[in-house]
């Protein structure tokens, strides 16, 4: 996600290294994936996608800017995840209503629920 508009701003990287050490991920495993990205893999449960997608969301707009290439990313891998256009939609509009974009989970799995049930 950092990547789609073609420049990584140091917010986005310090987000990344602090989503990693609260998973236990090495910084050397990080900074391997922006030499080498992988493909990623569908998580499995639905409370995983969830966290995931709205984990992508937090990078694209930690920066502040929210570039037309990031909103074609996202979508694609919402779309790869099984998460409908209109979910990024009405996370990306809440998003803005919170302090530094952190919707509290009540409020994304009510955002969830709407579209899913």
């Amino acid at each position: 996600m950092v990547m789609a508009d073609g420049k990584i701003q140091t917010s986005e990287i310090q987000f990344i290294e602090k989503l990693a050490k609260r998973m236990s991920v090495p910084m050397a495993d990080v900074y391997e994936l922006f030499e080498n990205p992988k493909k990623t893999k569908v998580p499995f449960s639905e409370a995983e996608r969830i966290t995931h997608f709205y984990r992508l969301m937090l990078v694209m707009k930690i920066d502040g800017e929210t570039h037309e290439e990031e909103l074609i990313a996202l979508e694609k891998f919402g779309l790869n995840m099984g998460i409908r256009p209109g979910v990024a939609e009405q996370i990306q509009s809440k998003m803005s209503e919170y302090k530094d974009g952190v919707v509290p989970p009540k409020e994304l799995l009510k955002i969830f629920k709407a579209y899913y049930n």
